[in-house]
């Protein structure tokens, strides 16, 4: 009978939390197939919370990982490029008001 509601009918669900849906594209049933190999017997529901934290640390850990590599660089850099004595004031000089 919900097929003739022409509305989400989500206030019968036992959560108040939102919810999303995902379409199983080939992508989605890779990454699904990857999950119940190294989780078997997890409901598919499960999967996809796990996938999702799992991608969540990754992304983190890569940021952090761009950052401290920057980072260092900058430390590595820092100091290399020897400026004349007076180059800024000079620079700032030149400068219209």
């Amino acid at each position: 009978m919900y097929h003739l509601i022409q509305q989400w009918y989500t206030q019968v669900m036992p959560t108040a939390l939102k919810r999303i849906q995902v379409t199983q594209t080939p992508t989605v049933a890779e990454s699904l197939a990857v999950a119940e190999r190294e989780w078997p017997g997890v409901p598919r529901a499960e999967l996809i919370v796990r996938l999702m934290a799992r991608g969540a640390e990754a992304l983190e850990a890569s940021g952090e990982a761009r950052r401290s590599a920057r980072r260092r660089l900058l430390r590595q850099t820092q100091g290399t490029v020897p400026y004349p004595h007076r180059y800024l004031e000079e620079l700032r000089e030149d400068w219209p008001e």
